[in-house]
């Protein structure tokens, strides 16, 4: 009796030694985590109270400032097609910035039927036509201006190709004989007849 006795009191202080040592691990653990929860809990609340974000048009001074693009008619080409037609005196100063950085000028022209990129090709021969578009190149005036000095000697030279090819887009583009790329392309004659360009203040509709 007296063995069992001692069995069932080490029992007994065991089983209360546990449990305190169960709640005291509890306590703890609800010490550390209740921190945690009461951030997360107030991070949520905060972002159930915060005002979604607006967009605001305070910067427009008028309503007519928004657009809508016209899409019947309005192409452009290549670098400055969102100007209007560049003067003699602004294309020369473009082939002085052509020159001045080494690139070769070189006039290009084309038919309005063949200026634009198409995928007649891509799509008759398929998937070895991946990355291409037809009509990239148009076909070449002369040779490319080697040695040119200055706008003067391109001037002349568009003259010439809009006289044997008035109805022609024309474009002035320059070549870096060192990288071996195209620098730069843009227009510098529009066919007198072509109809899918718009002026400056009629691409878009208020």
């Amino acid at each position: 009796l007296r063995f069992n006795f001692i069995a069932f009191d080490f029992q007994v202080h065991s089983s209360k030694n546990i449990n305190q040592s169960t709640m005291a691990a509890t306590i703890s653990a609800s010490m550390i985590k209740a921190p945690v929860a009461a951030r997360q809990q107030t991070a949520l609340t905060q972002a159930k109270t915060a005002k979604p974000a607006m967009v605001s048009n305070v910067n427009a001074k008028k309503t007519n400032a928004f657009l809508v693009w016209q899409p019947t008619d309005n192409k452009f080409f290549e670098t400055f097609s969102f100007l209007p037609a560049l003067s003699d005196d602004e294309i020369s100063k473009q082939v002085d910035y052509m020159v001045g950085n080494g690139w070769t000028p070189c006039l290009e022209f084309s038919d309005p039927e063949t200026a634009y990129t198409g995928s007649q090709n891509t799509e008759r021969m398929g998937a070895v036509t991946s990355g291409y578009q037809d009509n990239r190149y148009w076909t070449m005036w002369k040779l490319p201006m080697f040695g040119c000095t200055d706008g003067s000697q391109v001037l002349g030279e568009m003259k010439q190709c809009t006289k044997a090819f008035p109805n022609a887009y024309i474009r002035l583009v320059a070549f870096d004989a060192v990288r071996q790329v195209q620098m730069c392309g843009f227009l510098v004659h529009r066919p007198p007849n072509c109809t899918e360009y718009q002026q400056p203040d009629k691409r878009s509709i208020a």
